[in-house]
């Protein structure tokens, strides 16, 4: 569940993404403007992605294999994908593995500059995630709701950004004191998914990452992730989530409704609920 915040602190205007080798975080491999092609969904399950990186100053070990297209030293290695704010710092970061450059050519952005066509593999960039991460970028991740009408797939990728972009989110905020109350919407739960959208919002405001599945869930009972236990779940609209949360799941050598063990994982770990 966990993630690496980095801070390369080296963005500038229109500079969205930078990559860092993973071996040395002293060798920096430059900025890009535009990374089409890394959240898009896998060819399957093992496909490596083909990224477009626009407006690219190649630097340190990327430098070094943009000058051999073709040959084994294209291979630049592995690295931390970071997507930067409007500021130059890291929102959140990816790990990319095997980060090959297949193409470069003059970029349309500005003199000196090349885009470069790399594959990678990347396991967490989940499709559509690109749109939460703009979202937070230009500061317009400031109200609650704004996941009501996703579907299921903008959904997880909410969550996921919501899971990566935690601590640049959460920065210089403590957890809430034990005893602290906070009211979870019901309305629109419909699903697994749903109700980690709105338990996130509900304990870290908008965008708030409060687990994504149930062992998730369960760590961030734990403390670190917002909210000290014992505190109080007031779950309006409860009926209405209830009536949607009816699948059967495995608990221990029985089977429960999700409803249920969502308030099981909770209840043992010290949280009330009040369901309204």
């Amino acid at each position: 569940m966990g993630s690496v915040m980095r801070a390369s602190g080296r963005g500038g205007e229109g500079q969205k993404y930078a990559l860092t080798s993973d071996e040395d975080d002293s060798d920096f491999w430059g900025f890009a403007r535009e990374a089409a092609g890394f959240f898009t969904p896998l060819p399957d399950e093992e496909g490596a992605r083909r990224v477009h990186l626009t407006g690219c100053l190649p630097q340190g070990g990327l430098l070094e294999s943009v000058g051999h297209v073709g040959s084994r030293r294209a291979l630049a290695g592995n690295a931390w994908f970071e997507l930067l704010d409007g500021d130059g710092a890291t929102m959140g970061s990816y790990f990319v593995g095997e980060v090959t450059v297949i193409g470069v050519k003059p970029s349309a952005c500005g003199v000196g500059l090349v885009d470069l066509t790399v594959t990678l593999w990347c396991e967490n960039a989940v499709a559509g995630a690109d749109t939460v991460w703009d979202l937070i970028r230009t500061g317009h991740l400031n109200r609650t709701g704004m996941w009501h009408e996703l579907t299921p797939e903008d959904k997880l990728a909410w969550l996921s950004v919501a899971l990566w972009s935690r601590g640049y989110q959460r920065q210089g905020k403590v957890d809430a004191p034990a005893g602290e109350v906070f009211t979870l919407d019901g309305r629109h739960i419909v699903d697994e998914d749903s109700f980690y959208c709105a338990i996130g919002e509900a304990i870290n405001g908008p965008g708030g990452y409060f687990g994504w599945n149930l062992d998730a869930l369960d760590d961030c009972l734990r403390g670190g992730w917002g909210a000290t236990t014992p505190f109080t779940v007031h779950w309006d609209s409860s009926a209405q989530a209830k009536a949607r949360l009816q699948e059967r799941v495995p608990s221990g050598e029985r089977k429960v409704t999700l409803f249920d063990l969502l308030l099981e994982i909770f209840e043992e770990q010290g949280v009330s609920f009040i369901l309204r």
